[in-house]
C-alpha cells in the first residue's frame, strides 16, 4: 500500500471510530438524563417561590408537591436526593432551560399547551388543576363565579387569570394586580381584596401555609383545565422513563400522599391522578 493509500485508510478508520463513539454517546445519553454531570448529579428545574408547589426555604431546603414528584421520579431514574441539583425555573425561562440543556427535566406547575409542546416534550400529566379563587373562610357572598362581579379580584402583574375572569365570567369584577401572590393574600386577609385567582393547586399551596391555616377557602369553581406535565428536551427518551415513574408513583400511593401533605390543609379537592398521555381540554 502506498503512503497516500495508508493515509486515507487511517483517516477512514479514525472517522469510523469517531462516528461510532458519537453515535454510542448520543444513544446512551438519550436513554437517561441527557445532561447528567460526570459526578452523577441530575439537575431539575422547579419553582422557588410557590408554597405547596415548589419553595426554597430560608434554610436552603426545598418543599412542595412538585418537589416531591421530582424526587420520586429522580429515584426511579437511579438518583438519591443528594444527587439532585435544584435550579429555579421561572415561567418565562422554562423552554429555554430545556433547549439549552441547563436542566434534565422541569417540574414547575408547567401546564401542557400546544404552543409549549412545539418546543419541548412533556411527560405526564401528573396533576389536573383548575383556575379557581381563594376567598376568606367566613365569606359566604361568593358562591359561584358570577358572584365575582363588583368584587375586588387580585392576581399578580402579568397574569392572565384575573383578565380571563373579567373577560369571560364576571365583567364587572374589579381587577387588582399585585407584585406577588403573597401580597394578594395579605390583602385578602385584611379585607382589602375579596378574592385571589390563579390555579387551585397554587392557591391551595399558599393557603396551607401555617400563617394562613383556617383563614381561607377555595371556591371550587374550576374555571379552566391546567394539565401539569414534566418538561424534557424535544425528542428525549427520558419522557418514557418519567412516565413509567409517574405511573408507579400513583400505583403505590405516593402520589396521593404528596397531594394530601402539600394541599390538604386548604381543603383542596383534587382530581384523581390523570392518565398518562391524556390532556383534558
Amino acid at each position: 500500500m502506498n503512503p497516500l493509500s495508508t493515509h486515507r485508510a487511517a483517516v477512514a478508520v479514525a472517522a469510523a471510530v469517531v462516528l461510532s463513539f458519537t453515535s454510542t454517546g448520543l444513544a446512551n445519553g438519550a436513554a437517561g438524563a441527557l445532561h447528567r454531570d460526570d459526578n452523577g448529579k441530575i439537575t431539575i428545574g422547579i419553582k422557588f417561590d410557590q408554597p405547596g408547589i415548589g419553595l426554597k426555604t430560608p434554610d436552603g431546603t426545598y418543599t412542595g408537591f412538585d418537589v416531591d414528584v421530582a424526587k420520586y421520579v429522580a429515584k426511579q431514574l437511579g438518583h438519591d436526593p443528594s444527587d439532585i441539583v435544584w435550579k429555579e425555573a421561572k415561567s418565562a425561562d422554562r423552554e429555554t432551560l430545556l433547549q439549552r440543556g441547563d436542566v434534565d427535566f422541569i417540574a414547575a406547575s408547567y401546564s401542557i399547551t400546544p404552543k409549549r409542546a412545539e418546543k419541548v416534550d412533556f411527560a405526564g400529566p401528573y396533576l389536573l388543576a383548575h383556575q379557581d379563587v381563594l376567598i376568606r373562610a367566613d365569606d359566604d357572598s361568593i358562591k359561584k363565579p358570577s358572584d365575582l362581579n363588583n368584587k375586588k379580584l387580585c392576581s399578580v402583574t402579568g397574569s392572565t387569570s384575573a383578565q380571563n375572569v373579567k373577560d369571560k365570567i364576571a365583567p364587572d369584577a374589579q381587577l387588582q394586580e399585585y407584585g406577588g401572590y403573597s401580597e394578594c393574600l395579605t390583602g385578602l386577609e385584611n379585607g382589602v381584596i375579596d378574592a385571589v385567582t390563579t390555579d387551585d393547586s397554587i392557591l391551595a399551596g399558599y393557603a396551607a401555609q401555617p400563617e394562613f391555616k383556617g383563614k381561607f377557602k377555595l371556591g371550587g369553581f374550576k374555571m379552566s383545565n391546567e394539565n401539569y406535565g414534566i418538561g424534557v428536551q424535544k425528542g428525549s427518551d427520558l419522557k418514557a422513563e418519567i412516565n413509567k415513574a409517574l405511573e408507579k408513583m400513583v400505583a403505590d400511593g405516593s402520589w396521593q400522599a404528596a397531594v394530601t401533605k402539600n394541599f390538604g390543609p386548604a381543603g383542596y379537592r383534587n382530581e384523581p391522578a390523570p392518565k398518562i398521555g391524556v390532556v383534558v381540554q
